[in-house]
């Protein structure tokens, strides 16, 4: 067969070789890394071939002994490492190795700080395998050829600006990857190093890893020679899959090292889980918490951290049934003995077999965290600010486990006044206060404008602790997570406050004075802001502040309402906002006690505007018309001045 040669040279993306220069000094201390990222890429290969292999086995073409080499050449100063897998198609080399094709990949940069201890650990977390063998390599070749497919690539580059992409011939399907050492890195020509970073980091790979190794010639008793120097092919691994041996014959190393390779990381984890489950569902499963959030966590497309295997064989690293969205951050591998090595992606969709594991499996991981939490509280704290905001949403997409997830949450809270939320749901119960009934909470678009909140007056003066709520999907969780050890989550923002049990009859007392007194002010004050106000009303939550905004117990939030807004939701289109707010003043307050007395109508008028605008201004909104509020505001301290 005769290809027609094809060459082209392309020019990386500007994010490549700005990765690639980074990473070569910040992995600089950390160098022998390349060959485990180079083996691990290798080993998905294989993986990938038989899953593909099960519904064509054609794909093997007569290979079905998957394995990796690994040879180097002192004279060439080469060090190969070859794969009979799945190979890829030129289109494919230039997708995965040209370019990062991966949502966030401007924020990973600007995050980045020039500190090469902190950025080694960020470009750890992008995840860069192939570019890693820059780190020693001064050009890397790759020649690979899908299964199945005739025509064959070759990629080039001396991982600088640009790189050559040529059609080849290849006898065998594949890759192999060549690495052409710099000068200086010696070290890695020698069978005892490559040997000794296999069995450190790539011991664990389930396929053999195969080494030449260099047999001394033989001779008989009169010393002649039997048999001539010679090389013979070695497996230099383990070769099994470590989810399969007792937890007894794994140290925290190897299930370190595991977790490196599964989950493409460069830290170790923080904690895992290894489990064996016996019965008419036979599985087991080896999940890992990672130490960090990778920096993809948000995005929705990005593909599962858990592979799913069947006897130890690969099936799919896409198995969206087997962890929920909540939990996408976990890596690892479940390994079920029970189900039919030709299960499809649609069979995975509705097996009942499937859905028992991924119960299985959640509550799992749910017990690791648990023991995280109550063992480990500094670990906890740790993971919960890589990943609290993920784990929010666990009781909005699991009902069945909303309980337990609710033990997990953190939040900032009164009682701290810190902005760390290391405050659990039940912290905060058992220091109610005798006779309350109620989760008290304040949402906002800050911990600022949370913790200066003036409907947290009334709760500071009577002591009573409330929750200080700020990330955006803490809206969505206290719409489903309504109560807790069956308290009620009641926002303070919202409808009458019911804290008459904490009032003395001093306080009702004056209250009552208080309705009549301001009658005619409330309903002049009414009848000023009723394009803006559902009511206006004396407030049971103010010391300090004139006034502030209140919803209806029903209705929307004012801050997911700026929430939505900012995402281009119309409000009355989906029915949930667009309610006008009530308007409470504060009558003890010195600007509300002026208005009681002020004889000039278009004064009283301005004045409420102010307060009402003031009043939005404290929630974190925004005015309808600023300026209207600057000219009122300086007509009022004008006539104040004159």
């Amino acid at each position: 067969m005769t290809v027609e040669a094809q060459k082209e040279t392309l020019g990386f993306q500007t994010e490549v070789k700005h990765l690639l220069h980074l990473m070569i000094h910040s992995l600089y201390s950390n160098k022998e890394i390349f060959l485990r990222e180079l083996v691990s890429n290798a080993s998905d290969a294989a993986d990938k071939l038989r899953f593909e292999a099960l519904s064509n086995d054609g794909l093997y073409e007569g290979d079905s002994e998957l394995k990796i080499r690994i040879d180097f050449d002192e004279a060439k100063k080469t060090i190969t490492i070859t794969d009979n897998g799945i190979g890829m198609t030129r289109a494919e080399v230039q997708d995965h190795i040209g370019t990062i094709a991966k949502s966030g990949t401007k924020q990973f940069f600007e995050r980045l700080t020039g500190d090469q201890a902190k950025d080694s650990e960020l470009i750890g977390q992008f995840g860069v395998g192939f570019y890693s063998a820059f780190i020693v390599a001064d050009k890397v070749t790759l020649t690979t050829r899908k299964a199945g497919v005739a025509e064959a690539v070759r990629w080039e580059s001396a991982g600088e600006g640009d790189y050559t992409l040529e059609t080849v011939e290849k006898a065998n399907r594949g890759t192999e990857i060549v690495l052409h050492l710099k000068d200086g890195e010696e070290e890695f020509l020698n069978a005892w190093k490559i040997r000794s970073i296999i069995k450190k980091f790539s011991d664990h790979i389930s396929l053999p890893i195969i080494m030449s190794r260099e047999v001394d010639a033989e001779t008989d008793d009169e010393g002649n020679e039997t048999a001539a120097a010679h090389l013979e092919d070695e497996t230099v691994n383990t070769a099994s899959a470590l989810w399969t041996k007792s937890k007894d014959e794994i140290s925290d190393e190897d299930y370190n090292e595991f977790y490196k390779h599964v989950g493409h990381d460069f830290q170790d984890p923080l904690t895992h889980v290894h489990s064996k489950v016996e019965g008419t569902n036979e599985y087991t499963l080896l999940l890992y918490t990672p130490s960090r959030a990778p920096f993809d966590l948000w995005d929705r497309d990005s593909k599962h951290g858990v592979k799913l295997y069947i006897r130890k064989v690969f099936i799919t690293d896409d198995a969206e049934q087997l962890m929920p969205r909540y939990l996408r951050f976990i890596r690892g591998v479940i390994d079920a003995d029970s189900l039919p090595l030709n299960v499809s992606r649609e069979i995975l969709q509705q097996s009942k077999q499937i859905s028992a594991i991924k119960t299985g499996a959640v509550k799992k991981v749910l017990g690791m965290l648990e023991d995280l939490a109550e063992n480990q509280a500094d670990k906890y704290q740790s993971f919960w600010e890589q990943f609290g905001n993920v784990i929010k949403e666990g009781p909005i997409e699991d009902a069945k486990n909303k309980d337990r997830i609710a033990k997990l949450l953190r939040f900032s809270s009164t009682h701290t006044n810190d902005k760390t939320q290391n405050v659990s749901l039940a912290d905060y119960v058992s220091r109610m206060k005798e006779g309350q009934d109620k989760i008290y909470f304040v949402t906002a678009d800050s911990f600022a404008a949370a913790k200066n909140s003036p409907h947290l007056e009334i709760f500071r003066k009577k002591g009573i602790e409330v929750l200080l709520l700020t990330d955006r999907i803490d809206e969505w969780l206290i719409s489903s997570l309504t109560d807790f050890d069956d308290k009620h989550l009641q926002s303070i923002a919202k409808g009458e406050l019911d804290l008459e049990q904490f009032d003395t009859e001093e306080d009702k007392q004056h209250q009552e004075e208080l309705n009549k007194d301001f009658e005619t002010v409330l309903s002049q004050m009414k009848d000023v802001l009723k394009d803006k106000v559902s009511d206006v009303r004396i407030s049971h939550r103010l010391t300090d502040s004139p006034a502030c905004l209140v919803t209806g117990v029903y209705d929307m939030s004012l801050n997911m309402e700026r929430i939505m807004k900012e995402a281009g939701q119309a409000m009355n289109m989906m029915g949930m906002g667009g309610s006008k707010p009530t308007f409470e003043i504060n009558p003890d307050h010195g600007l509300v006690k002026a208005l009681k007395n002020e004889q000039d109508d278009s004064r009283f008028a301005d004045i409420s505007h102010i307060l009402f605008d003031q009043a939005v201004l404290s929630e974190g909104g925004q005015l309808d018309d600023p300026s209207a509020f600057v000219h009122k505001l300086n007509g009022l301290l004008q006539g104040l001045l004159a």
